[in-house]
């Protein structure tokens, strides 16, 4: 796939993870996680989208992820998986492999490369995925695959209805100069697919919006 051949598109959406480490998870901050190793599932619900003349609203994409050591810095042991929303058509299918596989440059290429993971599947499923308008909660299902469900993370000194958010992040998953993350606990996660197991909760999750564009400039 030459550069040339690249559509322009952007993607607005709001990404978020469910991951083993305690809460804040530490890879945020640019720090090894919390017990040397991590894994987790990460969503990334696109609101508003477009490859070339392809739409991709309402779309989203689920990754299981494993990677031990630092993932901004030394890390070894990097393995994905990741799913495709089963409604997508054949453009937007085409599409979403080309911007979130890296083809298409951008931020998804650039942590891609960064994270270097071995893909050990990819498959089209159907994404339940449910993000409350204040952030109160968010989730992520495919059924006898992935699950994961957050609340917002809250406590004695929490203001009424307001969020635990964390401005500028190091280590933002979704790249730099996005909005402030919005930090949340996990209810429940489970993943039980291409040799990604297990079941948990009461570990760390944070919601990104984000905004993408691409291709790169020459």
């Amino acid at each position: 796939m030459t550069g040339s051949s690249v559509q322009p598109w952007s993607l607005r959406g709001v990404w978020f993870d469910a991951c083993k480490c305690t809460i804040p998870c530490p890879c945020s901050f640019a720090q090894p996680p919390t017990y040397g190793d991590c894994d987790g599932v990460l969503l990334w619900h696109v609101r508003e989208g477009r490859y070339g003349e392809t739409r991709l609203d309402g779309l989203n994409v689920v990754m299981l992820a494993s990677f031990v050591g630092n993932v901004w810095g030394d890390h070894s042991d990097a393995y994905g998986a990741v799913f495709l929303d089963e409604r997508a058509d054949e453009a937007q299918r085409g599409a979403l492999q080309m911007i979130f596989g890296g083809q298409a440059g951008g931020w998804p290429a650039q942590f891609n490369e960064m994270f270097g993971g071995e893909m050990r599947g990819m498959e089209f499923a159907a994404i339940d995925a449910s993000i409350a308008e204040d952030y109160s909660d968010w989730s992520v299902s495919i059924p006898g695959k992935a699950t994961a469900r957050v609340e917002a993370l809250t406590g004695p000194t929490s203001g009424s209805g307001a969020r635990v958010e964390v401005h500028n992040l190091p280590g933002a998953e979704v790249g730099p100069g996005q909005p402030p993350a919005v930090w949340g606990r996990v209810t429940e996660e489970s993943a039980d697919a291409f040799g990604f197991r297990w079941e948990r909760s009461g570990n760390s999750s944070k919601l990104i919006p984000f905004e993408w564009s691409g291709p790169d400039a020459a």
